[in-house]
């Protein structure tokens, strides 16, 4: 992932930490960061929304396929969407990192500014205000998030009802897409992932490596009255029956609105998009986009039809 420069090891926890804190996003709302035992946040109404996310090589990453800058990136930006499919606006997140005692501190640096890049980009005001490293053989990033609902109602799985409108907003099927290209084409002659070949194929598998998942579409989508809201990280087919299950209802999917693919759109995990459901007759928000509709009955079907709510599975699938 780097040159061999300065380990973890040779340096110890308190070196390090001095090396990446000066790298980290701060948050606007912060009370107390980084350096007592714990962070103080505060929030417009008393209430604040909180999420957790494991990153861990082997099943959600490949040290040959991500750069450390990719790494942090995707780590901040899924559980920003996570906070987003409430309908809040991301303020904090807190990062605990374990890795061999081998690796470069570059690399945890790298890891930094992609936190720092996705913040910016994605929801300004939100920084890394507290975490924790460790060591260990298996390299493992654990983020949880903190969002501010800013007065609004919590945007639940279970308020679709039959008539609505069930809308995306992002991509659908990308990251797998993406994965498959890796699998097919970054490998080496020995079967192993191959860090130059994955270099070369970078523009086809950034959706994997790097999601570009719409934030700040969440809040709009609150405000527009979404009446069911989740972060699609398991595959649309999984997820929206996690609505249909928590609403009663089934939901149902026009093929023609799910693109070139639609079976790669309902199965393919890890894009990150917001899937949401709307009162019929609502001026979509953001960027989101109708692909069904809201139906008595229960789980998923495809053109009226019952279809698998096949998706990723972390015990399941492996690991990419």
């Amino acid at each position: 992932m780097a040159d061999n420069f300065e380990t973890l090891g040779e340096l110890g926890e308190s070196a390090v930490l001095a090396r990446i804190f000066p790298r980290l996003p701060s948050a606007s709302a912060t009370i107390i960061g980084p350096g007592d035992d714990a962070a103080v946040l505060k929030t417009s109404d008393g209430r604040f929304v909180v999420t957790t996310d494991l990153m861990v090589c082997g099943p959600d990453f490949r040290l040959e396929w991500s750069t450390p800058h990719d790494l942090g990136w995707k780590a901040a930006v899924t559980n920003l969407a996570d906070v987003a499919a409430m309908g809040a606006v991301p303020t904090g997140l807190v990062v605990a990192l374990a890795a061999p005692a081998s690796t470069n501190v570059a690399e945890l640096e790298g890891i930094a500014d992609g936190f720092r890049d996705a913040c910016l980009e994605f929801s300004p005001d939100c920084g890394v205000v507290g975490g924790d490293l460790s060591v260990s053989d298996t390299f493992t990033i654990a983020v949880t998030a903190f969002g501010d609902l800013q007065g609004r109602k919590p945007v639940l799985r279970s308020g679709a009802v039959p008539g609505q409108i069930v809308a995306v907003s992002g991509v659908l099927g990308e990251a797998a897409k993406a994965l498959r290209v890796l699998f097919a084409q970054a490998m080496d002659a020995d079967g192993n992932p191959s860090h130059e070949k994955a270099v070369a194929l970078r523009k086809l598998t950034g959706a994997q490596l790097a999601p570009r998942p719409p934030i700040r579409d969440g809040v709009l989508a609150a405000k527009a009255g979404a009446t069911s809201m989740l972060d699609l990280s398991d595959g649309l087919a999984k997820d929206a029956n996690r609505i249909a299950d928590a609403s009663g209802v089934c939901i149902d999917f026009e093929s023609s609105l799910l693109g070139e693919d639609p079976e790669l759109a309902l199965v393919g995990a890890e894009d990150h998009s917001l899937l949401a459901t709307f009162e019929a007759g609502t001026e979509l928000p953001g960027a989101f986009r109708k692909v069904g509709v809201v139906r008595e009955g229960r789980g998923i079907s495809l053109d009226g039809k019952p279809h698998s709510t096949q998706g990723w599975d972390p015990y399941l699938n492996g690991s990419v």
